[in-house]
């Protein structure tokens, strides 16, 4: 009943995975889950209600290729993670830089999407503070309040809940929330449609030579239409990844793949 994005369609194995890498705890990662007193599960339910990310940032940890912050620690309201720079602040960079980001951010929201342990990841809202990158040139997810998590392993007519249980925290950090779609109609082409519509126009728009430019933008003009199928999406991602692809230099500004990018 928590009023969170992050759990509003909850599984059993996500609830398990948050308990078992809660780190907030002595004898954190244990595997019979009983390592928790009731100060410590009220302390995970308050952080989860009123901030989620970083309760995302320990279970889903970037050391185990998620693109995810590395979590630090936290106490209260405050957490620490490791730096980055939004997304938004590169809106003016030149056309290598910019379509390396674009590439990564594509490449990473189909991650989010399909991964080995069949975790549905899809963002409710997305804009150019979202999304950032480290010194090394990394993409990363910089900000999951709006993120939501949805267990593929589930059966679909497992996933909807009754979005009208109420608990002691379901108003704590906001208004209580208002009547929220079926979990089972949220699809892969959301992240994509937001991708397109909140992040690529201010990355690409008017950086390449004129053919490039307009394919580009007539890439990100579909992929913007609520219409579109999730097969769809990912055709036209797939292709803006290709056009994208030869302006991705290769030199010591992306230190994240350089030098290997020279022999690959």
């Amino acid at each position: 009943g928590l009023p969170v994005q992050f759990l509003r369609c909850p599984s059993q194995r996500l609830l398990d995975r948050i308990i078992r890498r809660y780190t907030e705890v002595f004898d954190a990662c244990s595997v019979y889950m009983t390592h928790l007193t009731d100060k410590d599960k009220m302390r995970l339910l308050y952080t989860l209600s009123v901030n989620a990310h970083p309760i995302v940032l320990q279970i889903f940890p970037g050391a185990e290729g998620w693109p995810f912050p590395k979590y630090l620690g936290s106490c209260g309201r405050l957490f620490v993670s490791t730096s980055s720079h939004p997304l938004i602040s590169l809106n003016d960079s030149t056309p290598e830089i910019a379509a390396d980001l674009v590439y990564q951010l594509l490449q990473t929201i189909h991650h989010l999407s399909n991964n080995d342990l069949n975790y549905f990841f899809y963002f409710t809202q997305i804009d150019g503070s979202t999304f950032g990158t480290f010194s090394d040139g990394r993409l990363f997810v910089r900000d999951t309040s709006s993120l939501g998590i949805i267990d593929l392993q589930n059966e679909k007519s497992d996933r909807d809940r009754n979005i009208e249980e109420t608990d002691l925290f379901s108003c704590l950090s906001s208004d209580c929330p208002p009547i929220l779609s079926s979990c089972s109609n949220i699809t892969e082409r959301q992240n994509l449609i937001l991708v397109c519509k909140n992040i690529l126009p201010y990355l690409l728009s008017g950086k390449f030579p004129g053919s490039t430019q307009q394919e580009i933008d007539k890439f990100i003009g579909v992929c913007s239409n609520n219409l579109i199928n999730d097969l769809e999406a990912w055709k036209i991602s797939e292709k803006l990844m290709n056009i994208l692809r030869p302006w991705r230099a290769c030199d010591p500004r992306f230190a994240y793949r350089y030098p290997e990018c020279k022999y690959s």
